[in-house]
């Protein structure tokens, strides 16, 4: 054990699981006050990692005060009843896990603990969760497995950063509007196996989320607001009392898996066979036919469908292999519809989006195959977005240049080559801008001017789109910028005199180096280089905490900072490298 401690004091970190531990020993507390004979104390360093887990460990003292550089505790898969208060004293702990214990109550001090980003108090026999736990509002993965938890705390509202939240196997009956509405950075959300009655309509804000699993639960209806989840690639909502699914699901672009599996549905709506599934599980259901328009589901590598009273298809169709399934289907829609969208229902969907526009002032045609927009689309002048992204269009429809009002304009993934200066120049009111995913030619040098009241601009995947030096200074508004995927070589003067920036996204570049003249982009909030060729970190970047929230340098060579503090995220290298700043 000595060894091990002393080892403890030079790497910071320690390592007792599975040792069969009974309590904590109390050398661990001690620190740095524990320096041995043999040992240079200038040379320890502060316990900053701690793993406990898999023993037979009764008590965590309050001693744990002792240790307040750490920032990981494992104290998993032990006897633990409570934990002490002075938990709240760890002000810098980042990841904590206390699972598989015998835990009953969390003590409200956790919300002391406002440095926390993992929290991990699974397989305990929590009835609620303290409400002090919405002060830590870097919280970003909560799990919460299989305990009694009755409902959550209204002041988890205050927890803006969650990505992953995993409540499987409670208690919970109902997820509040509230506290969906505010998790608007979610990606992985996991209520299964509780006793919820529906799903709250502020869903479709979640539109970064991707995998939602809501199964075994007594979810009776589907909010149509799910559309709004545009991200989202896995839906698991098995084992609940669904009668149908709305039409809206059909808008879920990205679904790959959808699992509906013993539920009460009585039909499939045709709207949702314009998805690109994987896997569609139906099995355990009441249907007694399907449409034919799954046929057209070419991608679907599964189709379960046992289980249902199908009396329109023979047996050994339905259990058989579902490509045989979807060419019998297919067989059965009129010779014209199979061969994709017909002109006829393109014509429907364009005459049903100008309708739509009237009212909600948006036009949205994304996705149709469309190579020209038909001039009977534009029926007001007042819209003030529209949508034409994943199209084949070339050339932007003239009738846009009346469109005075304007303000969000989604090109994304056409075939727009030359940069559409005549028709920017009388959107005044444009703020938003997405022409990534073109084949779009170098912007004229004054192309910008054309669009000077931007605040969002998207050119990502157009690499030497971009005009020279210093078109970007006639983008005095501008707050978010995406250059992603574009061959760019260096990040550019003029991009970093940008004064409202806020978000700066240049991922899968070829940058070398970030320029020390970011200091004074005070406005920053999110700064991406992920997948570049960067190997060092200007000391002068530390001068944008606290104001900098994302820091991403994924995939770099860097060489300047330790791994461990790359680790530690956003907070840890600005403060390592403020710290190396002169004078400081």
């Amino acid at each position: 054990m000595e060894r091990m401690l002393k080892a403890a004091r030079a790497s910071g970190s320690l390592n007792l699981s599975n040792r069969s531990l009974k309590e904590v020993p109390d050398d661990v507390y001690k620190s740095l006050d524990a320096v041995g004979e043999g040992e240079n104390w200038w040379e320890a360093v502060e316990l900053q990692k701690l793993i406990l887990a898999h023993n037979d460990i009764e008590l965590l003292k309050e001693d744990i005060r002792n240790l307040p550089m750490l920032s990981v505790l494992n104290i998993s898969h032990n006897k633990l009843s409570h934990l002490p208060a002075a938990i709240g004293e760890l002000k810098s702990l980042k990841s904590l896990d206390v699972s598989s214990n015998l835990l009953h109550e969390i003590p409200e001090e956790i919300g002391s603990v406002t440095s926390l980003i993992k929290f991990d108090c699974s397989n305990n026999q929590l009835k609620d969760l303290p409400s002090s736990l919405g002060n830590c509002q870097d919280l970003s993965d909560l799990k919460a497995t299989n305990n009694g938890l009755i409902n959550l705390p209204e002041d988890l509202s205050n927890c803006s950063k969650m990505l992953k939240l995993d409540l499987e196997g409670n208690k919970l009956t109902v997820l509040s509007e509230k506290l969906v509405g505010s998790w608007t950075s979610l990606t992985e959300l996991n209520a299964a196996k509780n006793t919820l009655n529906g799903i709250p309509e502020s869903i479709g804000g979640l539109s970064r989320l991707i995998r939602l699993d809501l199964h075994q639960n007594r979810i009776s209806v589907i909010p149509s607001s799910i559309m709004g989840c545009s991200l989202l690639a896995e839906f698991y909502i098995g084992n609940n009392f669904l009668t149908s699914i709305p039409a809206e699901t059909g808008k879920l672009t990205n679904l790959g898996t959808l699992d509906l599996h013993s539920n009460k549905l009585k039909e499939y709506p045709v709207e949702a066979c314009r998805l690109k599934l994987s896997v569609l599980d139906l099995s355990n259901n009441s249907l007694s036919s399907l449409p034919p328009e799954i046929g057209l589901m070419t991608t679907l590598r599964r189709l379960v469908l046992t289980g249902n009273p199908i009396r329109t298809l023979r047996s050994s169709l339905v259990t058989g292999p579902t490509p045989a399934l979807l060419r019998f289907l297919r067989s059965r829609l009129p010779a014209e519809e199979e061969s994709g969208t017909t002109s006829e229902s393109k014509e429907k969907v364009i005459v049903m989006a100008s309708r739509l526009s009237l009212a909600s002032k948006e036009l949205s045609l994304g996705g149709h195959g469309l190579s020209v927009v038909p001039p009977q689309v534009w029926e007001t002048s007042d819209i003030t977005k529209v949508d034409l992204s994943r199209n084949t269009i070339e050339d932007l429809p003239v009738e846009l240049s009346s469109c005075a009002s304007l303000e969000t304009l989604i090109l994304s993934r056409n075939k727009i080559k030359m940069w559409p200066s005549a028709i920017l120049k009388s959107l005044q009111h444009l703020v938003c801008l997405k022409l990534d995913i073109n084949p779009l030619k170098q912007i004229p040098s004054d192309g910008f001017e054309a669009a000077s009241n931007l605040q969002i601009l998207d050119l990502s995947g157009n690499a030497g789109c971009l005009p020279e030096y210093p078109a970007f200074s006639s983008l005095m508004q501008l707050q978010e910028l995406y250059l992603r995927r574009m061959q760019i070589p260096e990040v550019r003067v003029d991009i970093i005199s940008l004064p409202k920036l806020r978000i700066l996204d240049m991922s899968q570049n070829s940058i070398q180096l970030i320029p020390e003249g970011f200091k004074n982009v005070t406005s920053l909030q999110e700064l991406r280089f992920s997948d570049n060729n960067i190997s060092a970190l200007p000391a002068e970047l530390g001068l944008l905490e606290p104001t900098l929230q994302v820091l991403q340098l994924d995939g770099n060579p860097l060489r300047s900072i330790r791994r461990t503090i790359l680790d530690r995220g956003t907070k840890a290298i600005l403060s390592y490298l403020k710290d190396r700043l002169p004078n400081q």
